[in-house]
């Protein structure tokens, strides 16, 4: 389903153009909060943080990698939505024919999202419990652009897995040093979030109507 490109106004009066919303599927379901629970107090243990539980070192170690996989692939399929949200923005801004004389490239989005995130985006995401999510959406950015599929935990060195964040990060970079894309200012696009349960109940419901 298309979004209307339909122009819209803007604290600064200029019309911005609306892009399709943006879509995220649930960051992690129970099991993986479970893990991510036990790897963040293990992480807090090996720091000196909270007292370590009997056992030996090892298993806080394990419990820490298996959070970090945990986190890696939830980073990997929000990268996914973002990746697919791109794509969407910059075919709606090639077939407006508004943009025709720029070089809006889906990079240009990757960028706009993570430096001008629109205030209700901000809120809603803060809401959901997001804090950092301009690194969030940066890293997934980043980690979609290498892989395809989501490799197996047998896959990553442990030493990648303590220390992934920087590594998303440079792959982010890389992908927007590789492409020649114009950058856009903050009023120029305006979208939505929604969750994906809460985009598909909406439909629903404009169906009916």
């Amino acid at each position: 389903m298309k979004a209307t490109v339909e122009p819209q106004s803007n604290f600064s009066g200029v019309e911005a153009f609306r892009l399709p919303p943006l879509i995220l599927h649930p960051f992690s379901g129970p099991e993986d909060t479970s893990v991510l629970m036990a790897s963040s107090r293990a992480s807090l243990a090996l720091q000196g943080f909270l007292p370590r539980p009997e056992g030996a070192p090892q298993d806080l170690d394990d419990q820490l990698l298996r959070g970090r996989y945990a986190e890696l692939r939830m980073l990997f399929y929000i990268g996914k939505d973002l990746s697919r949200w791109m794509e969407q923005s910059a075919e709606s801004v090639q077939l407006s024919g508004l943009f025709a004389d720029r070089r809006i490239r889906p990079e240009t989005f990757g960028v706009f999202l993570v430096q001008f995130v629109p205030q209700h985006v901000r809120a809603k995401l803060e809401a959901w419990g997001v804090a950092d999510f301009c690194a969030l959406f940066r890293r997934s950015i980043g980690l979609h652009a290498i892989f395809r599929d989501f490799p197996g935990p047998e896959n990553f060195s442990a030493d990648f897995l303590r220390r992934y964040h920087r590594h998303l990060d440079q792959w982010f970079e890389m992908r927007m040093r590789e492409t020649v894309f114009e950058r856009v200012e903050a009023h120029e696009f305006v979208f939505d979030l929604y969750a994906s349960g809460e985009y598909t109940t909406m439909l629903e419901q404009s169906w009916s109507e």
